[in-house]
This record gives C-alpha cells, structure tokens and sequence, in this order.
C-alpha cells in the first residue's frame, strides 16, 4: 500500500522536498488514527515534511484551537465541532471542506459467545445484562452524539441509558470492550475494523441518525498555512485515498 501511494504522489506532483520549517501539525479527531497516521507516514517518506498528529474528541480539539493551541490543520467528526472552531474564529472557514464520511456499529468483544443482536429493547438488556454499553459522551463527543440520536430513533434509549458508560473519544470507548469490561459498545465502523479483539454484532441504520461527516480545514493561527494546504491536498487526492478506504471510511468528492 505504502509504496502505491509513493507511486501515485510522484505521479500527481505530491512529493516535495521536505524543510524543518514546513512541520504541520494536525489535530483530529480519534477515530482518525490509524488511518491518518498511514497517510501522514506515507507523506513524509514521500518527501514531505514532518507531520504532527494530536488526536482526541472533536469539540474537546475545537475548544483547544479555540484558546490559542498552535495547529495548522484541523479535522472533525461532526459538523457541530467544526462549526463551534468557525463561530471561535479558529480556523480559515473558505478552507473548510467535508472530507470523510463513516457509520455506526455495534460491537461486543470477540471471545462473547453474542454473533448478532437485534436491534430491540429486550435483545439489548439481555445482552447487557449485568454489564455496560460503552460510548463517547453524549453531549460532547460526535460518536456519543450519534448514538443517542439513533437510540432514541430506535426506541432503546430507555434501555440501554441505565446501562451507559460514557468515555471522552470513541477510541477509549473501543478500548473497552476490547478489553471485556463493556458487554457492548457503540463507535464508528472505522473503528472496529482497526481492533481484532472486537466483533461487530450489529450495524445501526444510517437513517436513525445524521449523517456522519468529517470536515476539515486549515487552522486561522497556522504558522505554515502553505505547507498545510499542502498536506490537505495530499489528504484529499487519489493517491492517499486507498488509505482510508481500506479502513472503511467513504470519500467525499
């Protein structure tokens, strides 16, 4: 994969000489990660300079960008977050682009003897029985936010609310169950893909909730915005999109 996307870059002009000066420094959202730090290594072995990558909860980041925390790009899991960086004046809103979209699953850790779980209130306490169904904060954190809404959409919410564990990114919420100390978890399909020791048991129906986006933008207060809008085009060009895809995010052109 790597040495394609190292194809591709020469290919469409993308590698260029990298300069210590031209660090970018990036902050997105968890659910990123792995896919990101893929796309971020394959740019720097191309030629490009250092990238940066300072991850957490969408709205947690866009607070930081907010304060005055030096960044150059800044990449969301939800609208909302990307709209309260506009509203703070934290990034360079004729930059801001969608970028991603993703969906929600539900996971159970793999040893659980649970294959499939319908989407229902007496299937859900069953299944939970004793245990917890873990998530993002449901106030503050896009995989949190989502997951309510579908909930609610879906006639659980009263079930499962008894039940929740709630964590400050939806990778804290993967880990979890990885470890067996959930029965369930809600994240983003991006995620279970990245963590062996969980199984999706069900997959929550794009309609019981907004869609999921994944804006990106350059940050106001970059000190490098031209290396920025570099790395965001590399972000953005078919050379990397494999990358992603291969995690299971869908390209938004």
């Amino acid at each position: 994969m790597t040495r394609l996307i190292l194809a591709l870059l020469v290919a469409f002009g993308l590698a260029l000489p990298a300069h210590a000066d031209d660090k970018v420094v990036v902050f997105a959202a968890a659910s990123l990660k792995t896919a990101l730090d893929a796309a971020a290594a394959a740019y720097h072995k191309s030629g490009g300079p250092e990238v940066s990558l300072s991850y957490g909860g969408s709205l947690g980041l866009a607070r930081q960008l907010i304060a005055g925390a030096p960044a150059d790009v800044f990449i969301s899991a939800d609208e909302p977050s990307m709209d309260a960086a506009v509203k703070g004046k934290a990034i360079k809103p004729d930059t801001r682009v969608n970028f991603l979209r993703n969906h929600l699953v539900l996971i159970a850790p793999t040893p659980s003897k649970l294959d499939k779980l319908a989407l229902a209130p007496a299937a859900f306490a069953a299944a939970l029985g004793s245990s917890k169904l873990v998530t993002g904060e449901v106030k503050t954190v896009p995989v949190g936010r989502y997951a309510k809404e579908s909930l609610d959409k879906l006639g659980l919410w009263t079930t499962v609310e008894p039940k929740l564990a709630m964590t400050d990114n939806v990778r804290a919420a993967l880990e979890f169950v990885a470890r067996g100390e959930a029965a369930l978890g809600i994240v983003y399909a991006t995620d279970a893909v990245s963590e062996p020791r969980v199984k999706v048991v069900a997959r929550l129906p794009d309609a019981s909730h907004k869609s999921i986006v994944y804006p990106l933008a350059i940050a106001a207060a970059s000190k490098n915005p031209a290396a920025a809008a570099r790395f965001v085009a590399f972000l953005r060009s078919s050379a990397v999109a494999p990358t992603f895809e291969a995690q299971g995010f869908e390209i938004i052109k």
